[in-house]
């Protein structure tokens, strides 16, 4: 082989393992979102249970001035839970453990930490993903200029190869 068709196999080589890079985080980014909207929505259940929602706990704030106005023995500062709200947050629940079959009771507010928190954590690598996502295309897309290089008609057959022996 001469050096030019060297070269070309390898840049070919370079932007099938960059697409194959894409297809992959775009696939993780599917679960990914399928685990958030199972998060979100067990969430939401929780809120039901306690019959709470985002905007309805008091704040911190209210709850200090609400001691503040009224002397009594309660101290000062109490600590609101935004999920829990008014519920018993001892009262225990079942839950199944992500990438388990296991169901286990724990206590409410347990539940609705873990999953906040998990919630969180799958934001992040989904924006971790986007990006990455974002990142091959924009290689790929640049990679595009092999059609000026290449007739269309070359490409077309490079495109439409089979692997299937005769």
């Amino acid at each position: 082989m001469d050096e030019t068709m060297k070269q070309f196999q390898k840049q070919l080589t370079e932007l099938e393992v960059e697409a194959e890079h894409l297809l992959l985080a775009r696939h993780q980014l599917v679960e990914n979102d399928r685990l958030r909207n199972g998060n979100r929505e067990a969430l939401t259940a929780l809120r039901k249970r306690a019959r709470t929602t985002k905007s309805s706990v008091p704040s911190p704030f209210e709850s200090i001035m609400k001691g503040v106005a009224r002397p009594s023995s309660r101290p000062l500062v109490q600590e609101v839970c935004n999920t829990c709200g008014n519920h018993d947050s001892s009262e225990q629940t079942w839950m199944m453990f992500p990438g388990t079959d296991l169901f286990a009771r724990i206590p409410f507010h347990a539940a609705h930490t873990i999953l906040e928190t998990d919630q969180t954590q799958l934001d992040f690598e989904s924006k971790k993903l986007q990006s990455i996502v974002k990142e091959k295309s924009y290689l790929i897309s640049e990679a595009g200029v092999l059609a000026d290089k290449i007739s269309p008609g070359v490409l077309k057959s490079l495109v439409t190869l089979n692997d299937k022996p005769k």
